[in-house]
């Protein structure tokens, strides 16, 4: 398995025309059908209906946001903590202990991002728009690199970036732009449009790295009571707070 820095190599050294050629052979224009920001029914048979399952059995909306990325949310709403992001879930009993890595956008009590609103007309839209996390930005859209994440829903389309076709490898791994569950998918999209989504792909990816070598380098295994959310700065509190040192 590559190191993250040999990974960190790569995602820097993507192009930004080859990700925008990948996107605008894939197509994509948004429909605000909102299904990329609300919570989800596991038992959902994958034809695209809209379920509406009881709040309590639907899974929540899950999307990696960073510390600088919330902060940079805080900022634009006036916002707490706890307002933006919660613990990543996995890893942790309930929501009085263990340990979790990284933070997911806050939901509501249905599973929905916090920050989605829906029209009368059935169409949604982000109220933090301008200032959403990358992962949002570039939905429904990831790279193919050992230290990135992928985005919720299975990849049902991918492209080979040139490196990957010229090295004769055409299977779905590294070195891919893979497009994932969204209706939108198949759409004509404008070359300058390809390219601004391509160049934050790039962004996205070096950040996804970047931030997991840092939680690797970070990383202080800590026996205190409640949940400890390890990011890239260190260990926190569900709110925020720093968990110092010598702290039990």
């Amino acid at each position: 398995m590559d190191s993250l820095e040999t990974e960190l190599d790569r995602a820097r050294g993507l192009a930004v025309d080859d990700l925008a050629d990948a996107i605008e052979s894939i197509g994509f224009e948004c429909t605000r059908c909102g299904a990329c920001c609300k919570g989800y029914d596991p038992d959902s048979d994958g034809d695209g209906e809209e379920k509406e399952p009881d709040a309590a059995d639907r899974e929540p909306h899950t999307a990696t946001v960073f510390p600088g990325e919330i902060r940079e949310l805080q900022d634009a709403g006036d916002y707490d903590w706890r307002d933006v992001a919660r613990p990543m879930p996995y890893g942790l009993d309930g929501d009085d202990a263990g340990e979790t890595f990284e933070w997911a956008l806050q939901t509501d009590a249905c599973g929905d991002c916090t920050f989605y609103e829906e029209s009368d007309d059935g169409t949604g839209h982000c109220g933090v728009h301008e200032d959403r996390p990358l992962i949002c930005k570039t939905y429904p859209f990831s790279v193919a690199l050992g230290g990135t994440s992928q985005p919720m829903g299975e990849a049902v389309d991918s492209v080979a970036l040139p490196a990957q076709r010229e090295a004769g490898e055409t299977g779905d791994g590294e070195g891919m732009v893979r497009a994932h569950e969204c209706e939108g998918l198949g759409r004509d999209i404008s070359r300058e449009e390809a390219e601004e989504l391509a160049a934050a792909l790039k962004e996205r990816a070096i950040r996804e790295i970047e931030e997991a070598i840092a939680v690797r380098e970070n990383y202080e295994s800590r026996d205190v009571d409640g949940v400890v959310v390890h990011d890239s700065e260190g260990q926190k509190r569900p709110d925020g707070t720093r968990i110092e040192s010598g702290s039990q």
